[in-house]
């Protein structure tokens, strides 16, 4: 390869690709100990150095493949890091939740149960299908072969009835 050459080029990026992916790869998988992660960050170096081919000199391409790798990398695992933290964060915070919370919720857990279980049979279907299947209520009308409209007649009817029973929470 010439030092001149313009990595815009379709062949002299190939040919960059061909020269450096291997390594490169290797590279990333020592750092990953994962080959997914590896090829995933390999690809978006390449993908940044094709958006960024004009500023790119060419003999600073391994380095800047390199450079971008191993920036790729040090932001996967500070994310890895931060996700790691908020989950052990959650797991003390639910350690501490007092016996009286956990036995509120679960008998507000029985109410909201036995409030969508007496509800009628045609809106708690279209109630179940609108808030635990988080279906749209065109979804719900070809589903059960109504129109929309009946299918909003129905869910407002039903949380007319759910606002009775259990009040503005």
């Amino acid at each position: 390869m010439k030092s001149e050459e313009n990595i815009c080029k379709e062949t002299v990026y190939t040919e960059v690709f061909n020269t450096y992916a291997k390594d490169l790869k290797r590279f990333l998988f020592f750092k990953f100990q994962d080959a997914t992660s590896a090829e995933d960050v390999l690809q978006e170096s390449f993908i940044k150095l094709w958006n960024n081919c004009k500023k790119v000199e060419f003999k600073k391409v391994k380095s800047y493949l390199y450079t971008i790798a191993n920036n790729a990398f040090l932001d996967i695992k500070k994310h890895e890091k931060v996700v790691r933290l908020h989950q052990e964060q959650n797991v003390s915070n639910a350690k501490s939740v007092s016996p009286e919370f956990i036995m509120l919720e679960e008998e507000f857990m029985e109410k909201i149960q036995r409030v969508i279980a007496s509800l009628p049979e045609k809106q708690r279907e279209v109630f179940l299908m609108s808030r635990i299947e988080k279906k749209k209520y065109k979804e719900i009308a070809e589903t059960l072969d109504i129109s929309v409209k009946a299918v909003e007649k129905r869910m407002k009817n039903a949380l007319i009835i759910v606002r009775e029973q259990l009040g503005d929470i």
